[in-house]
């Protein structure tokens, strides 16, 4: 079992005051921090190592391309998939899923074909689907959820029918944290004819990643998220499907030949990677992910668990406190949502942050669901490894002091 303190020491912006208190840094559901090591390989990358890849003819370019392509084989291991081609860099989750919505989704969808999501989708994994369907004059479908927050299993069996090419959901819930059956829908998908995309932004961080497992047609996540540089993200998708998907943009890096009235497109991954890539960020994403699997996935996800076991209870004794999804601290990997009484979330949220407790609050990018859950914002503390029991009861104490400050205001 790793030495959770040391590796606190691994994240230096852990170590500051914020308004004259210890910051407790708990909104890793919207950006991790970074630990030394990746701050210093972005450094070291563009002091010694900066050069564009793939064309150069000279050694600085060979070096450059060299951990380019290095990373593409560590993601690749990470999340077990077959082949590096099947990597493709992006700047994100959400430009992942907008690849796959312009190129697969524009070639095979067609009127009268249903799209089938759940009501628990980030924006992210909703809109690209939703104005998909909207061009295509498709039907998009949204799967409920049980009363605890999770997909209802019996009800995605109902909604994902013959006509279905596409089911789209989230490996993990950005607002209450639940984990999805991807698997079973998969092999519900697979059996009516349809390919799955997952979500897995909020899962990169905190769960081991199997796509061949999961049998995902299509997997994508963010750097930012898992201990990595901003605007570097990944798409992971089956390599037949990608060898028949058209480009997603047009320029350099992605074409064999040019001529005045026609082209061709490279092979996979580089037919969706036009123009000058991200290297940095590619470089930098692998060094985070060497360090994950220092630390160890397994150990995270205890570690995860661990932690949510001793906050939600502490979180739902608190009188006043209404903790949305399951009460039950397992079924929460890395996030909390709830709100205090009638108090506005941003106003909690603030409150918070006199405290030195950095906190979500909104409709986290999930509108539909937050309204499902019967109010139009939450306050979202999410939890990462290099957390502890005092970030939690520094969260506890700033809500009861929230409290007793409002206590006026409160019904």
């Amino acid at each position: 079992m790793p030495n959770w303190e040391l590796v606190r020491q691994d994240f230096s912006e852990l170590h500051q005051n914020m308004n004259g208190e210890r910051l407790a840094y708990l909104d890793n559901a919207a950006t991790s921090l970074k630990p030394t090591s990746v701050i210093d390989r972005l450094v070291s990358f563009y002091q010694r190592e900066n050069a564009n890849v793939h064309r150069g003819t000279y050694q600085l370019s060979f070096k450059a391309t060299a951990e380019y392509e290095n990373a593409r084989k560590i993601v690749q291991r990470f999340i077990n998939a077959k082949s590096s081609r099947e990597i493709i860099f992006t700047r994100g989750t959400t430009e992942s899923i907008n690849l796959i919505a312009a190129t697969y989704g524009e070639q095979n969808i067609e009127s009268g074909d249903e799209i089938v999501i759940s009501l628990a989708e980030h924006h992210s994994n909703l809109i690209p689907w939703q104005q998909l369907a909207i061009r295509k004059k498709a039907v998009l479908k949204y799967i409920n959820l049980t009363p605890t927050g999770e997909i209802d299993l019996a009800d995605a069996k109902q909604k994902i029918t013959a006509k279905t090419k596409i089911v789209a959901v989230a490996h993990i819930g950005n607002v209450l944290g639940n984990v999805s059956p991807i698997r079973e829908l998969a092999e519900v998908a697979h059996q009516n004819g349809a390919i799955i995309v997952v979500d897995g932004a909020q899962a990169a961080c905190h769960v081991p990643i199997d796509v061949q497992k999961l049998a995902a047609d299509f997997y994508a996540f963010s750097g930012h998220k898992m201990l990595g540089p901003t605007g570097i993200g990944v798409l992971y998708g089956n390599q037949q499907l990608l060898e028949q998907m058209p480009p997603y943009q047009f320029g350099g890096e992605m074409i064999t030949d040019v001529q005045l009235d026609n082209s061709q497109w490279d092979q996979i991954p580089y037919k969706f990677e036009a123009g000058t890539p991200n290297i940095a960020g590619a470089v930098g994403l692998a060094t985070a992910i060497k360090y994950l699997e220092q630390v160890g996935m397994t150990q995270i996800k205890i570690r995860d668990t661990e932690l949510m076991a001793y906050l939600v209870p502490k979180l739902i004794a608190i009188p006043g406190v209404k903790v949305y999804g399951s009460q039950k601290p397992q079924q929460h990997v890395g996030v909390v949502s709830f709100n205090l009484g009638t108090l506005h979330p941003h106003d909690v949220a603030t409150a918070l942050d006199m405290e030195g407790v950095a906190v979500r609050a909104g409709h986290h990018c999930a509108e539909p669901l937050v309204h499902s859950l019967g109010t139009n914002a939450t306050v979202r503390a999410s939890l990462a490894f290099y957390n502890n029991q005092a970030d939690c009861d520094q969260l506890i104490n700033a809500i009861k002091e929230t409290k007793e400050f409002f206590k006026g205001e409160l019904r």
